[in-house]
């Protein structure tokens, strides 16, 4: 063996020894959207702590590996259920990709990552971080039947409240049939101001249609009453009913 091929394997060898940590880096996951919105920035990091979070749960996930010149680097992200590491629910071969969790559970996000000296005087090696750990947590839907549009900065919004869903759709009806209001996941955070059309409706009894689907797989069907009563300020919501 030549004496450059001896120095690049007892290079390669200490590497392995002493530097698979640098080699493997540091994965991080950002969440960038939970339960449909947007958050604050908020770091996920290799062996730490699990991280609670409602569906859907947007993650960018980085090796953040500083690559040594010299070698070549194959990096792989393995999502799986954390009761059952064996059984891989996605594989993507970058160093950083993204991803939406949406059902409800705990899932482990690994990085594997293989490298090699480029002159190839030395087999591949393996190394794996610390799994991110996420539990995504079980659906929840409230559906109040009742608000206070009047201005005085209490309840003035008609507000669902929810956790953990990937599908929604909401109706609100007049008493004749006509629909004033629709939300979905998109723009359920805006609520409903007790308007139609740009001008306050009458105080009254009007009608709401609900239609969801959670993380855990549970169905949500509800209909329901919403009574506008803009003279009663700091109004409730009536509860928490709508199961």
């Amino acid at each position: 063996m030549k004496k450059k091929q001896i120095l690049s394997t007892l290079l390669f060898v200490l590497l392995s020894i002493i530097g698979a940590k640098a080699q493997v880096g540091n994965p991080v996951g950002r969440v960038l959207e939970e339960n449909g919105g947007p958050v604050e920035e908020e770091t996920l990091i290799s062996g730490g702590e699990s991280y609670t979070a409602s569906a859907p749960l947007k993650v960018s996930f980085g090796a953040n590996v500083e690559e040594q010149e010299g070698y070549t680097y194959a990096y792989e992200w393995v999502i799986y259920p954390a009761d059952h590491p064996e059984e891989a629910l996605l594989r993507r071969f970058e160093p950083e990709t993204e991803y939406t969790f949406y059902d409800s559970g705990t899932v482990g996000v690994q990085l594997k990552i293989t490298y090699s000296p480029t002159d190839g005087s030395a087999e591949p090696m393996e190394e794996e971080a610390e799994p991110i750990l996420i539990v995504i947590s079980e659906s929840s839907l409230k559906v109040p039947n009742a608000f206070s549009p009047n201005g005085d900065g209490v309840n003035d919004v008609y507000h669902i409240t929810f956790q953990s869903l990937v599908k929604l759709e909401a109706s609100i009806f007049n008493r004749w049939g006509q629909r004033i209001c629709q939300m979905n996941l998109s723009n359920i955070d805006q609520g409903w101001d007790g308007t139609h059309g740009g001008r306050d409706v009458k105080d009254g009894v009007y009608f709401i249609v609900v239609e969801a689907v959670g993380s855990d797989g549970i169905k949500y069907n509800i209909r329901r009453d919403i009574n506008i009563l803009r003279g009663q300020g700091g109004l409730n919501g009536g509860g928490s009913g709508g199961y």
